[in-house]
């Protein structure tokens, strides 16, 4: 069996879909397949999931920040969304036979890569030193604090050759590179919840604030299309059941007075959250037999094997 690593890039450009055909079509280039795409026109974000070998996967990634960079400019850009680059985020996450310490090698190297396209880069979570680090602490102020001069003890891991500025790249900001276990990233969208009764609702959801283990949560206000949503990161099921954590959104939301209107996943869908009934449970949007990772991670198994012949 070929080793499969997984990257899960998040792009500041939710709104274009030329820059983000340009941004897929730089990943596929590289030989890279390109399992989805999601995008939002209010978060101003696309993410792009992609799998391959390991050196596949890591020069399309150091391909596809190129176009990042040459595309996006997040002085003109504004979502909801927190946000430092325009290649904001560069997770991998290995899947199979390979362990953290390969995606943590690949995450070093790719970072090196970026910083030689003149992009300065943190690392987190498996890939930081030590270990840990997380994504909140790095995006802290966004690009509007980090833009122009960086605080003491926020100096980016990595620095472009002979790089001078007292901020971070000018237009591009940096990349926060990392390497991690699969995690569920979703969105659910209220209704009759107002924008602070949502922020309550994802404050008391997140570990930080003593929470469900390994959640991250924003309770966000989407007014280009007139939504309210708790947006989730779930890191670890096995410390959180993907349904506990929902049933417990479900309550909190109908303890103001409103209904769970729908559940958007981002990318692809972790097996541990497909269940029989899952769907009508959810209120899934677009449960798509083809968004499966098992089912997408096979046939990208058995499309790559040694002596498969494909039409």
């Amino acid at each position: 069996m070929i080793p499969v690593l997984e990257a899960v890039p998040n792009f500041s450009e939710g709104r274009d879909p030329g820059v983000v055909a340009a941004l897929r079509e730089a990943i596929a280039g590289k030989g890279a397949e390109v399992l989805d795409v999601t995008s939002d026109p209010d978060h101003n974000r696309t993410v792009i999931t992609y799998v391959g070998d390991p050196d596949t996967v890591e020069r399309a990634s150091v391909a596809v920040a190129e176009v990042a960079i040459r595309e996006i400019d997040l002085g003109s850009h504004h979502g909801v969304h927190p946000r430092i680059g325009a290649l904001d985020v560069l997770p991998f996450v290995p899947l199979e036979g390979l362990t953290m310490v390969d995606a943590r090698a690949s995450a070093r190297r790719v970072g090196e890569g970026l910083a030689k396209l003149d992009l300065p880069v943190y690392f987190y979570g498996e890939a930081s030193d030590p270990p840990g680090r997380s994504l909140a602490d790095l995006r802290r102020g966004g690009f509007e604090t980090l833009g122009e001069r960086v605080p003491p003890g926020r100096k980016p891991d990595l620095l472009p050759p002979g790089w001078s500025r007292p901020g971070l790249h000018p237009t591009a900001g940096a990349t926060c590179v990392g390497a991690r276990k699969l995690l569920l990233a979703w969105n659910v969208e209220v209704v009759g919840v107002d924008a602070d009764g949502v922020r309550e609702i994802a404050r008391s959801l997140r570990e930080s604030n003593g929470g469900f283990p390994g959640v991250k949560a924003l309770g966000l206000v989407l007014p280009e299309q007139g939504r309210v949503q708790v947006s989730m990161n779930l890191e670890d099921m096995d410390r959180t059941n993907p349904f506990t954590l929902f049933r417990a959104v479900e309550e909190r939301v109908r303890a103001q007075g409103g209904e769970v209107a729908g559940t958007e996943v981002v990318g692809m869908i972790p097996d541990d959250l497909v269940l029989p009934s899952a769907s009508d449970r959810l209120h899934l949007l677009a449960p798509d037999a083809d968004r499966l990772l098992s089912g997408r991670l096979l046939r990208h198994l058995q499309t790559r094997s040694p002596g498969t012949v494909t039409s």
